[in-house]
């Protein structure tokens, strides 16, 4: 089974208090021009994304650095509902190359007003101990992984753990699948990304960073 984990994207996506919202404009139509198009301006970090090294750190790597095969991975998707713990993560059969996913149930509330400011942070303990575990990403289904001044982000950034936020329908996944998330080809700090899941893993599409 092929499960979505975006957030659809439009003009109404929630952003980061400080972001621009999407916006779209229709450029042309079938009846006027013989076909439709259509101008979308949006930020590197809107709805369900992408974030890159080059989004926090000096000189660090953009997304269009990194192989297809980097954004292909196995998942691990662990139950963070009640609190996070390192416990959690250690009790997991996390593996080098994997996509560490971390489920709190927060993206019931991504429309509402406090979904971005009134979200739990990713321990400091568990973001090193991902970066130690050699991690591909690790995805949350919150606004952000942290607040300014963004220590968590530096962690696993630094630590070349790519990180994807606003993702979706974490509570349908099994413990282990296969996630695809793959950006848009650029040469920036971010990107929004469609991110699947598949419920049967593919060994073949483990990737070590």
């Amino acid at each position: 089974m092929i499960l979505d984990l975006t957030h659809p994207l439009g003009p109404n996506t929630p952003v980061y208090p400080g972001d621009p919202s999407p916006s779209i404009s229709r450029l042309n139509n079938v009846a006027s021009d013989g076909f439709t198009d259509h101008s979308f301006t949006l930020g590197t970090h809107v709805g369900t994304h992408i974030d890159a090294p080059a989004h926090m750190i000096t000189d660090g790597k953009t997304l269009g650095q990194y192989p297809p095969s980097r954004f292909v991975g196995r998942g691990i998707i662990v139950d963070v509902t009640t609190e996070f713990t390192l416990s959690a993560l250690k009790s997991a059969d996390v593996q080098p190359g994997d996509i560490v996913v971390l489920q709190t149930g927060l993206s019931q509330h991504f429309h509402h007003p406090d979904y971005f400011t009134n979200s739990p942070t990713i321990p400091e303990d568990i973001a090193k101990h991902l970066v130690a575990q050699r991690v591909s990403m690790v995805g949350v289904d919150m606004g952000t992984v942290d607040r300014p001044p963004f220590p968590i982000h530096k962690i696993l950034l630094g630590g070349d753990v790519l990180i994807i936020e606003n993702l979706t329908n974490l509570a349908q996944l099994p413990e282990v699948c296969t996630i695809v998330a793959l950006p848009l080809n650029l040469a920036l700090d971010g990107s929004p990304c469609r991110v699947i899941a598949s419920t049967e893993p593919i060994p073949a599409l483990h990737q070590t960073p």
